[in-house]
C-alpha cells in the first residue's frame, strides 16, 4: 500500500497509540497538515508559541506515562522547541518532537527557515534523526517511540524534509525495531542487591532517599513495601514528590535547597542512604562533600551513568526501579528504628512545614487553600520560582505523578502549557496551574489554546510583583540590590476576560476560599490573581555553597540556621 510519506507518520503514531499532537503548522510541514483531517484519532491541538507544544506534550507525557508528541515547523519553528525538549531531557520525559526541514535539495544552502536542527538538538536529546526518505519513516517512528519510554526515557527529535512528507512509499509498519547495541539493564545484579540487604539490615540510622525514577519505573508499592518493612523514613527529591504518601507515617517531606529541614537533617545524620532512582542534583545535596557524610550510600538508578557522578557509592545497583527493588524486598529484614524515628518526629516537631499566621495575604495559605478545597485529588502544574516551592512545599502529594513541574532545568514559562497538556491527557482529573507573575508572563499567550480546545484548567497567580526567587536572593547575598526584579504586571483580571476565560482578583485571606470555590464549581478554564505579600520568602533554605545542616528556617523561627543536627542548637546568620 503506497501512502505519502505524511500519511506514513500518521499512520505509525497511530500505531505507536498517540492520540494527540501539540503544535504550530508551517510551510515545511504543510503537507503533514493537509492529511491530519485523514486521521481523525489525532486530535490536534493548536498552540500559540512551539515552545507551549513541548512543554504541553512534556505535561501529558508526565501525567499520563505515554509518549507525548510535538510537531514544528523549520527554522524558527524548531528553535522554539528547544528549550522544552532541553527540559525534557534533563527531567526525563518520554516526548517525541517532529520537525519540518527545507527540501532535501535546499539542505545546507541557507534556504529559508532552514536551521540545523538535529545538531542543534544533539546534546539534549536522547537521539535525534533526519528522514531521508518516505520509506523509512515507519521505522524510524517505531525506534523512536521504543527508545523514547524505554531505559531511561527522554526527548527524541525527528526533522523531515518537506518534499519526504509529499514523497509516495510502500506502507508496513515493523512489528519490532529495536537500534543494535541498545539494551537497558533492567535486572540488577544478584551480588549488589545481597550487598544492599546486609547494609539495610545492619543500619540504626537508614534513610530512603526517592526520586523521579520510582515514578517512571511505577515502583510505588515495591518502595513502600521497603519501607514498611524496615521501618525507613522516606524523602524524595523535588519531581519524586508523591511516590511515596506524603501524608504516610514515614514521610518526611522533600530536601535540598528548599526541602523540609527535618528532611536534610535527617540526610546529615543518617549512618545509610538508600538513593533510589535519582541523580545527586546539587540542588539536593547541597556541598556535595558535606553531603550525608555519616553514611554509606546505595544507590539504585537505571542510568549506570549516574551512578558515582556526583556522590561515591558504596554499592551500585543498575537496574528498573521496581524490578530491583523486587528481589531486595525479598533480603530485606522487618525493622523498627524506633529511636531514629523519634528522633526526626522531634527535628518535625522543632522545625515543621506549615503555614504561619499571618493577617495579610501569604501565598503558602493560598496554596494550601488548594489543597483543602482539592483534598489533594488534584494535579498541580507550577512555574519556576517560589511559586514552585510554595506549591511543593504545602499541598501534600499522595498520588503519585501529581505535580508536574520543571526540575532540571528550572524553565519559567512551563507552568501553563504543562498544565493544558496534564488536563488534556487527564480530562477526568481537576488540573490546576500554580504560577508567578514573572513565570506566567513568559506563555500567557497559551490562555488562547485553554478557550479554543475548551481545555478547564485552573490558574493560580501568586502576584508579588517581582521576579520572587531572584529577589530573594538579591535580598540575602546582595544587600537588597533590587536590579530588575521589580516586576510591572497587566492586569491579569483583564487579560483572562480578553481571552474569554472569567477570572477574580484577591487581596485579603477572606477572599480565598470563595474565589478557589467559584473556580472550581466553573465547568472551563478559571483564573484568580492572588496579590500576596511582595516580599515574602522561601523558607526552609539552603544557601549555596552551604551544607544541608546549615539550612536556614523562617524568620518567625529567629530567622537561624541549624549548625549541629544532633543536638539542634542555632547560631545568627
Amino acid at each position: 500500500m503506497k501512502l505519502s510519506g505524511a500519511q506514513i507518520l500518521c499512520e505509525s503514531l497511530q500505531k505507536e497509540g498517540a492520540e494527540v499532537i501539540f503544535g504550530f503548522p508551517g510551510g515545511s510541514v504543510l503537507p503533514l497538515y493537509d492529511v491530519l483531517p485523514q486521521y481523525p484519532k489525532l486530535r490536534h491541538i493548536l498552540v500559540r508559541h512551539e515552545q507551549g507544544a513541548a512543554h504541553a506534550a512534556d505535561g501529558y507525557a508526565r501525567a499520563t506515562g505515554k509518549v507525548g508528541v510535538c510537531v514544528a515547523t523549520s527554522g524558527p519553528g524548531a528553535t522554539n522547541l528547544v528549550t522544552g525538549i532541553a527540559n525534557a531531557c534533563l527531567d526525563s520525559v518520554p516526548v517525541v518532537a517532529i520537525t519540518g526541514q527545507v527540501a532535501r535539495p535546499f539542505i545546507g544552502k541557507d534556504a529559508f527557515q532552514e536551521v540545523d536542527i538535529t545538531g542543534i538538538t544533539l546534546p539534549i536529546t536522547k537521539y535525534n534523526y533526519q528522514v531521508h526518505s518516505a520509506g523509512k519513516i515507519a521505522a524510524t517512528i517505531k525506534e523512536a517511540f521504543y527508545l523514547a519510554r524505554t531505559g531511561r526515557p527522554g526527548p527524541i527529535l525527528i526533522d523531515v524534509p518537506r518534499d519526504v512528507f509529499a514523497e509516495p512509499a510502500d506502507f508496513q509498519y515493523p512489528t519490532e525495531h529495536v537500534p543494535p547495541g541498545y539494551r537497558p539493564i533492567l535486572q540488577g545484579h544478584p551480588t549488589q542487591i545481597k550487598k544492599a540487604a546486609k547494609l539495610i539490615n545492619e543500619a540504626k540510622q537508614p534513610v530512603i532517599l526517592a526520586g523521579r525514577g520510582v515514578q517512571i519505573s511505577g515502583a510505588y508499592d515495591e518502595l513502600k513495601a521497603l519501607a514498611e518493612t524496615a521501618q525507613i523514613p522516606v524523602i524524595t527529591t523535588l519531581l519524586g514528590i508523591g511516590c511515596f504518601p506524603g501524608s504516610h507515617a514515614l514521610s518526611y517531606g522533600w530536601a535540598g535547597m528548599h526541602g523540609m529541614a527535618y528532611a536534610n537533617l535527617a540526610i546529615n545524620d543518617t549512618d545509610l542512604l538508600i538513593a533510589v532512582g535519582m541523580r545527586f542534583d546539587d540542588r539536593v545535596t547541597g556541598n556535595v562533600n558535606a553531603f550525608a557524610s555519616k553514611a554509606r550510600v546505595i544507590h539504585i538508578d537505571i542510568d549506570p551513568a549516574e551512578i558515582g557522578k556526583n556522590v561515591p557509592v558504596d554499592v551500585p545497583i543498575v537496574g528498573d526501579i521496581g524490578t530491583v527493588l523486587r528481589a531486595l524486598n525479598k533480603q530485606v529484614s522487618s525493622a523498627r528504628h524506633l529511636e531514629w524515628l523519634r528522633q526526626l518526629d522531634g527535628w518535625r516537631g522543632k522545625y515543621p512545614n506549615e503555614v504561619r499566621d499571618s493577617s495579610s495575604l501569604i501565598p503558602q495559605y493560598v496554596v494550601n487553600q488548594i489543597y483543602q478545597a482539592t483534598r489533594g485529588e488534584a494535579i498541580i502544574a507550577t512555574g519556576v520560582g517560589q511559586n514552585q516551592m510554595w506549591a511543593a512545599q504545602h499541598y501534600t502529594f499522595d498520588k503519585p505523578n501529581a505535580l508536574v513541574t520543571s526540575g532540571g532545568l528550572g524553565t519559567m514559562g512551563f507552568g501553563l502549557p504543562a498544565a493544558l497538556g496534564v488536563k488534556v491527557g487527564c480530562p477526568d482529573r481537576t488540573v490546576w496551574c500554580i504560577d508567578g507573575d514573572g513565570s506566567f508572563q513568559m506563555t500567557l499567550h497559551e490562555l488562547a489554546t485553554l478557550v479554543q480546545d475548551r481545555i478547564a484548567v485552573k490558574i493560580a497567580i501568586l502576584n508579588n510583583g517581582y521576579l520572587g526567587m531572584v529577589r530573594q536572593w538579591q535580598e540575602l547575598f546582595y544587600k537588597k540590590n533590587y536590579v530588575a526584579t521589580p516586576l510591572s504586571c497587566p492586569d491579569f483580571v483583564k487579560i483572562a476576560e480578553a481571552y474569554c476565560i472569567p477570572a477574580l482578583r484577591v487581596e485579603y485571606r477572606e477572599e480565598v476560599k470563595p474565589a478557589i470555590e467559584q473556580a472550581m464549581a466553573h465547568d472551563g478554564p478559571f483564573l484568580i490573581d492572588f496579590h500576596v505579600e511582595p516580599e515574602e520568602n522561601v523558607y526552609p533554605m539552603v544557601a549555596p555553597g552551604a551544607s544541608l545542616a546549615e539550612v536556614m528556617v523562617a524568620p518567625e523561627r529567629h530567622h537561624k540556621k541549624v549548625s549541629d543536627s544532633a543536638k539542634l542548637p542555632v547560631s545568627n546568620i
